[in-house]
C-alpha cells in the first residue's frame, strides 16, 4: 500500500500527518484507510507516484530479503531467477545485478526483452528450454514461479549451491507451492546443497533502503495493469491467471 499519513498515535515519532509513505501489510490494503504499525512504514520514493509506490513493498521486500538475508548473494556469483518477469522477479533481477551477480532469468517468450531490459545477463525461455537440462550451474536458484520440484532444480545447482523458494505454481495454486517448500526443507539435510523457503517480513528499515535505491534510479517497479478499487475482483482474477508482468495495482 501507499498513501499519505492521516493521523498518528501519541508514541509515533518517525512520521506525521501529511507524510507520503508506503508499506507491506498483511491485510487491509484494499481500502481508503488503513491502520498500520509505525515500524512497517517507509518513506515513499519521491520520484514515484502512489500507484507506482504501491507496487513496491511486498515484491521488493521479498526480493531484497531473499537475496541479501537468505541467499547472501555476493559479487561474481551465478544467480538463476525462475519467474523473473513477475512481481518479485522483476525486482530480484535488478537487485541481483546491483549485488554484482551474473544473472540468468527464466520467463516466457513474450517477457524475454523485459527481463533483459532489467539487467539479466542471460535469459531462458521456459517454453523452449529446460533450465535444469542445460550444462550451466548456478550458486543460487531463486524460485518464484514454475512447477519444477526441488529435486529437479538441484541439477542446475553447483555442488554447494542454494535453492531458495518463495512461491511457485501448480494445479493447486496454494497446495503445490507449499508442497515444494516442504520437500525442500525435508531434503536439505541429506544433500550437499542448501534447500529452503522463506516469507518476507514487513520492515520499514528495508523500505527506507529501497527508497534510496529507487530515488537513485537503480531500481524501478514494473506495473502490468491498474484497476480502480471497485474492480478489485477483476484484478484478482487477472492476477490468478499467472501471466501478469510485474505488478497489478489497485487505485483508490
Amino acid at each position: 500500500m501507499a498513501g499519505r499519513v492521516e493521523a498518528v498515535g501519541r508514541a509515533v515519532s518517525r512520521f506525521r500527518p501529511g507524510d507520503e509513505v508506503y508499506a507491506h501489510v498483511h491485510k487491509g490494503a484494499f481500502a481508503e484507510y488503513s491502520c498500520v504499525p509505525e515500524r512497517v512504514l517507509g518513506p515513499k520514493p519521491a520520484n514515484l507516484s502512489f500507484e507506482q509506490a504501491a507496487a513496491v513493498p511486498l515484491a521488493a521486500l521479498t526480493a531484497l530479503q531473499g537475496l541479501r538475508d537468505h541467499g547472501r548473494v555476493r559479487p561474481g556469483q551465478r544467480v538463476l531467477i525462475v519467474g523473473a518477469s513477475g512481481g518479485v522477479g522483476t525486482f530480484a533481477v535488478q537487485l541481483a545485478k546491483l549485488s554484482g551477480a551474473e544473472v540468468t532469468s527464466v520467463c516466457s517468450t513474450r517477457n524475454l526483452e523485459l527481463v533483459r531490459s532489467l539487467g539479466a545477463d542471460h535469459v531462458v525461455d521456459y517454453t523452449r528450454e529446460d533450465f535444469a537440462g542445460n550444462c550451466r550451474r548456478h550458486d543460487l536458484i531463486f524460485q518464484l514461479a514454475g512447477t519444477r520440484s526441488p529435486a529437479g532444480c538441484r541439477r542446475a545447482l553447483t555442488p554447494d549451491g542454494q535453492l531458495l523458494l518463495s512461491s511457485g505454481e501448480g494445479p493447486g495454486r496454494w497446495i503445490e507451492p507449499l508442497g515444494r517448500m516442504l520437500e525442500a526443507v525435508v531434503l536439505s539435510p541429506f544433500v550437499s546443497q542448501r534447500l529452503g523457503a522463506f516469507e518476507a517480513k514487513p520492515s520499514g528499515d528495508d523500505l527506507a533502503a529501497l527508497t534510496e535505491l529507487i530515488e537513485a534510479g537503480e531500481v524501478a517497479p514494473v506495473i502490468d495493469r491498474t484497476y480502480p478499487l471497485p474492480e478489485t475482483p477483476a484484478a484478482l482474477r487477472y492476477l490468478e491467471t499467472g501471466h501478469a508482468r510485474g505488478k497489478v495495482v489497485i487505485t483508490v
